[in-house]
């Protein structure tokens, strides 16, 4: 438990990540919509990468969906009102979804580096039943390995508020579990990322059959993907490192959860950045889905202008009998 005389700074910070929760939320439902809708397209016309992506849409706009309920509970002086279980519940799909994420993030790097570095072998590496299976792997161990939140101690209680994940004494379980997220969930897809992504750079790199706006492309991408990784879920990540190794040098210091609170909050605001970003990086990147926005935009065009004309076809009759 707290030591007695520890309040945390819960009002610092809390404008700054009510809007930063609100922009995410309202960026984020229409595009990962939207790529729900394109993707799905893809994966019907047997696009493998359609399926990571798809998968990663859905993921996200779970993710984003427990946003409200961290706004109120924000606006609300970090009071949680709507019972322990909705607690829990709602810190298990924000948890769970942000690593079934990270991962996918991962899977979509990998891909697209067997596709561009192993043109010709991918034909037969990449699987849409092996896309599918993969995907199910992730979603099924992040989901068991996040079951020790419905055993935690979902926040505290001082007086009649009633807190929900709110940071409070490391136990042996919270300190492995955050060294668990620190080095298999940031870690490890980090160093995924980066050896993909170099390896896809020095090999459209050192092609002659691209043109030099295609190079140039792709290097950008490559970089706003590590950039992006490094920026939404460097700081909560390493904040977690911290709080692990403090269990093992002092009991438990207010001093130092009081100066951390504030980061941590923040931190924790910065990473959902990544589900409203992750459309337009990865689905725009696509050629197959950039062509399939294009077709859908220029039908829609077509179809509003033939509209238009049989509308003034139709009152022409009209405006000659006057």
């Amino acid at each position: 438990l707290h030591e007695m005389n520890c309040t945390l700074p819960y009002e610092k910070g809390q404008l700054p990540l009510m809007v930063l929760y609100s922009v995410v939320l309202i960026v984020g439902i229409p595009t990962n919509l939207a790529t729900i809708y394109f993707t799905y397209l893809q994966v019907c016309r047997k696009n493998v990468l359609g399926i990571y992506l798809l998968s990663l849409s859905v993921c996200d706009l779970m993710y984003l969906c427990t946003l409200p309920m961290w706004i109120v509970y924000i606006n609300s002086g970090h009071r949680w009102h709507l019972g322990s279980l909705a607690c829990k519940v709602t810190g298990y799909v924000f948890f769970n979804n942000m690593y079934v994420s990270i991962f996918l993030l991962c899977c979509v790097s990998v891909d697209r580096y067997v596709a561009v570095v192993y043109a010709v072998e991918s034909r037969g590496l990449r699987r849409r039943k092996g896309a599918t299976m993969v995907t199910m792997v992730i979603v099924v161990v992040v989901a068991l390995g996040h079951t020790p939140v419905f055993t935690m101690t979902e926040g505290e209680t001082e007086g009649l508020e009633k807190r929900c994940f709110e940071p409070g004494q490391n136990t042996l379980t919270v300190t492995g579990f955050n060294y668990a997220r620190f080095f298999v969930g940031f870690v490890a897809p980090l160093c995924v990322l980066l050896a993909t992504n170099h390896a896809v750079l020095a090999k459209v790199h050192a092609s002659e059959g691209l043109r030099h706006e295609q190079k140039a492309r792709v290097r950008c991408l490559a970089l706003a993907v590590i950039l992006l990784f490094l920026i939404c879920f460097t700081p909560y990540h390493a904040i977690l490192l911290l709080r692990a190794i403090s269990f093992h040098i002092s009991e438990y210091n207010c001093n130092f959860e009081r100066a951390l609170y504030t980061p941590y909050t923040i931190s924790l605001g910065l990473s959902t950045i990544n589900s409203a970003m992750n459309p337009i990086l990865y689905v725009l990147a696509s050629d197959n889905i950039r062509r399939e926005i294009l077709r859908n935009m220029s039908s829609l065009r077509s179809s509003s202008f033939f509209k238009f004309r049989l509308s003034d076809s139709a009152q022409e009759p009209r405006n000659h009998s006057h």
